[in-house]
């Protein structure tokens, strides 16, 4: 049988701000901003079963999804949706923001969340999810009308396994939408239900619909972003017993240049424990102005992040939020610290891109990931705009391909 969930209406759409999770800022309208509608028609104009949108995070690429969903669940197109999400963080931030449009989406927690109505339009899984019951949502995509909704679709081909997960219980879907905030590149694991263009860097993800971060900037709709570089002499011990310095960022070969970012990330080491004293300097000078600014630390690993988290206890005299890991509980401590006053929270490198926190206004780069993807979305966490002329300040390490994706970030100012 087909769910029985109410009748959505885009009326609905009245209830929810354009920037969930957050009020929509100072400029934007409050309904669907002027790249939502420009999305919408060009979808409803063109009813297409695959369709791609690349928004830059913070544009408010939800509220778009959820309004095709409840044309699409509107006009009997399709009885029912699945949000494909990367974490159980966004599990149930999808669910609270289907729930404000009169979409009933079972985020799967169990009891965590009685309140919600046990009529359901659709479900929301993870990737990880999709790949260890594939022939489920196989079934229920064959047997009813369904919107598959992927968000951070690039995530599909974080394991083979996934992406071929993905393909397998999608392909008899009515229409799939697909979500991400930065063109990706195609590698070994391409992403199913994406088209790619040739470029001169290799395969590249074809768009159907683009708002890049300049077009959010020029319409009030992010913050701009400042990067603070921090370099210095690096000095670690090799397994031979050998003394080796260089500089962070200068030019040497690429086995050096990642050893020296691996030393300056050390939790024990001076380079981290000066940039987080820099940095919660700067939180300081913001919350004279905006008193519940807040900074985030992403880390490597679940070690550096604790270890990070005594420096700033240390500093501060409070106790940074930690999460550590994607589920329920780091759930539960985000979304506390997005409702408090706390200044810091530190999170690992894997669920850091789940941190949807509008306050943050610092950050600290403190993970060894290099891909222009996984940058976008860090420095994400940080260009919601929630006001009329904040800005954004990021701190980094002086490592070339870091600072590189920085300066074409910077260059769409």
């Amino acid at each position: 049988h087909p769910p029985r969930g109410r009748r959505v209406t885009p009326s609905a759409f009245d209830r929810i701000s354009p920037a969930f999770p957050q009020r929509a800022p100072w400029g934007t309208s409050a309904r669907l901003r002027a790249w939502q509608a420009a999305a919408l028609e060009r979808y409803l104009a063109t009813n297409p079963r695959d369709f791609l949108t690349v928004a830059t995070p913070g544009a408010g690429k939800t509220t778009f999804a959820l309004r095709v969903a409840s044309e699409l669940l509107a006009a009997r197109i399709v009885r029912r949706v699945i949000v494909v999400a990367p974490t159980e963080h966004l599990k149930v931030q999808w669910a609270d923001a289907a729930a404000k449009v009169g979409i009933q989406l079972d985020p799967g927690l169990g009891g965590r969340r009685r309140g919600r109505s046990r009529q359901y339009n659709g479900v929301v899984v993870t990737y990880a999810g999709v790949a260890t019951a594939m022939l489920s949502y196989q079934t229920m995509t064959a047997n009813t009308d369904t919107l598959v909704i992927l968000d951070e679709v690039h995530h599909a081909g974080d394991a083979l396994a996934w992406g071929d997960a993905v393909r397998e219980a999608f392909q008899y879907a009515t229409r799939r939408l697909a979500l991400t905030g930065t063109p990706f590149r195609s590698d070994d694991n391409p992403i199913p239900f994406v088209t790619y263009a040739e470029t001169p860097g290799g395969l590249i993800s074809r768009a159907d619909y683009t708002y890049g971060y300049a077009d959010a900037l020029r319409d009030h709709v992010v913050r701009p972003v400042v990067f603070m570089n921090y370099g210095g002499p690096m000095r670690w011990r090799t397994k031979a017993g050998d003394t080796i310095e260089a500089n962070l960022g200068e030019l040497t070969t690429k086995d050096v240049s990642q050893q020296a970012w691996r030393t300056a990330l050390d939790p024990k080491g001076e380079w981290i424990a000066a940039v987080l004293r820099a940095a919660d300097r700067r939180l300081t000078e913001v919350r004279r102005h905006v008193p519940d600014a807040g900074g985030l630390v992403i880390a490597t690993n679940q070690a550096h992040a604790r270890a990070y988290a005594r420096v700033l206890e240390s500093l501060t005299g409070a106790k940074p939020v930690l999460v550590l890991s994607d589920d329920a509980h780091s759930s539960g401590r985000i979304e506390a610290y997005a409702a408090s006053e706390d200044r810091w929270m530190v999170a690992v490198r894997m669920v850091s891109e789940g941190v949807d926190v509008p306050r943050l206004a610092v950050g600290v780069y403190a993970t060894a990931t290099s891909t222009p993807l996984f940058f976008a979305q860090a420095v994400g966490r940080f260009v919601r705009k929630r006001r009329r002329g904040e800005i954004a300040t990021v701190f980094l390490p002086t490592v070339p391909v870091i600072l590189a994706h920085a300066s074409s970030l910077e260059r769409q100012r």
